[in-house]
């Protein structure tokens, strides 16, 4: 057989033909991608006629608000589980859902499913969209992100992000990924194929790290662009997704003291002497008891001495006069010219002569007007 088909190889490698594809031989990238609609068949009861061995169950707790929408779409919920032959039961009391097996349940996996549904419901996710959870190729994902984010202000901000402008972002990540997603309190649900929940648990937690999550809506429009061209599914996508680096906008605050930290050392730090280590390094220690008495009074007395000294020298600071500053001579007045009197005494007359607000008067006319005034009063005697 080996022969053969090297024979085959070395015939086609010459004529410059494609060999002949046999039955058997079938490319491994047709066994790999799965035919467009094609669909697996559902798991009926022929599959299991004798049904589960033991009861299986699973409960849940609900919040109090969703009580009453609980209590009038219940009668639905019992109706869309009770076709897989699972029984649910609603307390009020205790405020818990519980779904169960029974004998008739052929589906191993449908317990599962029921647990999902009433997950679902308990976390605000209206029964139109939860019951699709009972549907073979709809699972479910509850993201908690209320441990992710410390701050509760910034948390706050983080999730409406999420949610965007009227709903805008969260709309466009629902028609992208093909999920029902719903933010209620400190969770995500979603609701949809399993390559779309993936998809929006990376969102999610993005937006959480505080990236926003329109870079990732772009880079999933990118691909499902991509996605439609049949030659480029089998290749790399990177070169085509946009890479968007991180900026820190805020710069930090350095500190005003800058301590140098020293070099790293294996060894531990040396002992503190200790004091008979000083008096041994002294020669203290050999001295007796009056010897070093007679030695601490001389030292306190030098002491007192040195404190005496500083404290004469502060009192005698009051009494030194202080330095005085040397006095400028006065300048002597420039004495170019003589000054002149005689034109002094004129100005000092014409101002007399002068009546406030009159025309100047000329000196002849004044003279003129004197003469005039004596002939008149020569007339009169």
């Amino acid at each position: 057989m080996a022969s053969s088909t090297e024979a085959d190889g070395v015939s086609a490698a010459t004529t410059g033909k494609k060999p002949k594809k046999t039955k058997n031989q079938v490319d491994e990238s047709e066994l790999l991608t799965v035919p467009e609609g094609w669909k697996e068949a559902p798991f009926t009861k022929e599959d299991n006629p004798r049904g589960l061995l033991e009861e299986s169950s699973f409960a849940t707790l609900f919040p109090k608000y969703r009580e009453a929408y609980l209590k009038e779409c219940w009668p639905l919920v019992q109706k869309s589980l009770g076709d897989l032959h699972i029984n649910a039961t609603l307390d009020l009391i205790e405020g818990s859902i519980t779904v169960k097996t029974t004998k008739k349940t052929f589906d191993p996996y449908s317990i599962l499913r029921a647990r999902d549904l009433i997950k679902l419901l308990a976390r605000s996710v209206p029964f139109e969209q939860a019951v699709r959870i009972l549907e073979d190729d709809v699972a479910c994902d509850i993201i908690k992100i209320g441990t992710l984010v410390r701050n509760r202000e910034r948390f706050v901000k983080r999730r409406q992000r999420l949610i965007g402008p009227k709903g805008s972002t969260l709309k466009a990540l629902e028609l992208l990924t093909n999920c029902y997603v719903m933010v209620q309190g400190n969770t995500v649900s979603a609701l949809g194929p399993y390559r779309g929940l993936k998809e929006v648990r990376k969102v999610v937690l993005d937006t959480m790290k505080n990236i926003h999550p329109i870079y990732n809506i772009k880079t999933l429009m990118i691909k499902q662009e991509l996605a439609k061209d049949a030659e480029l599914r089998t290749q790399s996508w990177e070169r085509f997704l946009p890479n968007f680096k991180r900026r820190n906008l805020t710069k930090r605050r350095e500190p005003k003291k800058k301590t140098a930290k020293k070099e790293y050392t294996p060894f531990p730090p040396q002992q503190p002497e200790s004091q008979v280590d000083k008096e041994l390094a002294t020669g203290e220690f050999f001295l007796r008891e009056s010897q070093k008495k007679r030695k601490k009074l001389e030292e306190i007395k030098v002491k007192q001495a040195e404190a005496l000294t500083k404290r004469q020298e502060e009192r005698n600071k009051a009494f030194i006069p202080p330095k005085e500053k040397p006095m400028k001579k006065a300048k002597k007045a420039p004495t170019e010219g003589k000054i002149d009197v005689e034109a002094i005494k004129e100005k000092v007359k014409k101002a007399k002569n002068k009546k406030l607000g009159a025309p100047p008067v000329n000196p002849e006319s004044q003279t003129a007007a004197a003469g005039g005034k004596k002939r008149n009063k020569k007339h009169k005697g």
